[in-house]
């Protein structure tokens, strides 16, 4: 299904809301606009280049793009498995009757897990703790846990370290033994995603093979190995094993922009951001906008407000940085300090902009509107941020193109 666009507006300004996903156009103040396509299209992509199984990442509401819909999206482009970071995100996906392999990433201490177990939810061990309380609730639940060991290969964040990992392996193959838990995985995550090229990746390749081996002397044998993340996936072909975890990439962003673009990876970004100018107002020169006045015209002009603010997402540090797009008059910059609900633009005199015009926030660049890779060097920070922190306040509008299949 091509969604088309009003007269005179770009194709994606008549978005289709059905089900919970597609239908009728309606009007909004603001619309993250998701293409399922772009994503199952990513997915594919991602599959051909890695030549290996695809776990798309869809924790964090899908990366902001919607948890169900980007999950459906990527298992129609061919991802075998799905990751998310917490249960809850897992037991959504199993009520909504997903039922490909789901590992959650990252657990505490009283977590859920015999819920997750009895969902068939596979489940991250990185220490001793949790494989314990994985055990009672696998007996709690009556049936075998499917877990993946995490090692820590220099990140420094999850995983048993090198010296923890040998008693975590040696607890393990006892509570295998015992016919609690299947070791499904084992799994590392990279340092450097945004250069994996970077020599750290060598050593924790190294480490990660190291600790494969210990393993493979404790009698633990994984149906799959993962190290690789959106940026191994599509850079580094030696940290792509069994299995590859893409996050950022499913939804057509560059995990290395300093490096290659999206477009070079062959990637489409998923979200267009956009809203209804709210008010066009003249100001002379020499007037300060928003709070502090930050800004100040420097000859007569004219104004627009659009209704979007840090509540929505959009960073605060975007004040006087952050490029925005009008379809009648390009980019312009945002203008003074950006407030939880709104920000203002200096569109220039005599520009033709109006009261309930469309402007694009970020996009995939297609009209010059910018892109979220842009955005993220404006304001400091990556795309992942940018696109994961639009709020609830912005109604995901989803639409798709059922030509590619």
């Amino acid at each position: 299904m091509t969604v088309s666009g009003a007269r005179g507006s770009p194709a994606w300004a008549a978005e289709e809301l059905a089900g919970p996903e597609l239908g009728v156009a309606r009007a909004s103040r603001a619309q993250a606009v998701v293409d399922l396509g772009a994503i199952r299209e990513n997915v594919r992509r991602l599959r051909a280049v890695t030549g290996v199984d695809v776990m798309a990442v869809v924790k964090a509401d899908g990366y902001g793009h919607g948890l169900l819909p980007a999950a459906r999206a990527a298992v129609r482009g061919g991802a075998s498995w799905l990751g998310v970071a917490f249960v809850e995100e897992a037991l959504a996906l199993r009520m909504a009757g997903i039922d490909v392999p789901i590992l959650c990433l990252l657990a505490a201490p009283g977590e859920r897990f015999a819920e997750a177990i009895a969902a068939d939810v596979d489940l991250a061990v990185s220490a001793e703790w949790a494989l314990s309380e994985v055990c009672r609730a696998a007996t709690t639940a009556g049936r075998t846990a499917r877990i993946h060991l995490e090692v820590d290969t220099g990140l420094s964040r999850g995983g048993a370290t090198p010296a923890e990992w040998p008693d975590l392996l040696a607890a393990t193959a006892q509570a295998r033994a015992a016919g609690l838990v299947e070791v499904v995985g084992i799994w590392s995550h990279l340092v450097h995603g945004d250069n994996p090229e970077h020599a750290d990746t060598t050593v924790q390749v190294e480490r990660f093979d190291e600790a494969l081996a210990v393993a493979e002397r404790f009698g633990i044998r994984p149906a799959v190995r993962h190290l690789a993340n959106s940026g191994g996936a599509l850079l580094a072909p030696r940290t792509r094993y069994d299995l590859v975890r893409p996050g950022i990439a499913v939804y057509g962003l560059s995990p290395a922009p300093a490096l290659v673009s999206a477009g070079e990876l062959g990637l489409r970004p998923a979200m267009h951001l956009r809203a209804q100018v709210a008010l066009v107002k003249e100001l002379p020169a020499g007037e300060g906008i928003s709070y502090g006045h930050r800004y100040r015209t420097l000859r007569p002009t004219r104004v627009a407000l659009i209704p979007l603010g840090y509540a929505d997402g959009i960073p605060r540090q975007a004040t006087n940085v952050a490029p925005v797009w009008f379809p009648a008059v390009g980019r312009r910059t945002i203008s003074g300090t950006v407030c939880m609900d709104q920000f203002v633009v200096d569109v220039g005199p005599d520009a033709p902009v109006a009261a309930g015009d469309d402007v694009v926030i970020f996009g995939p660049g297609d009209d010059g509107e910018p892109t979220a890779d842009e955005w993220a060097s404006a304001v400091g920070t990556i795309s992942y941020e940018i696109v994961s922190r639009i709020g609830a306040r912005v109604p995901r509008v989803y639409r798709d193109d059922d030509t590619a299949g």
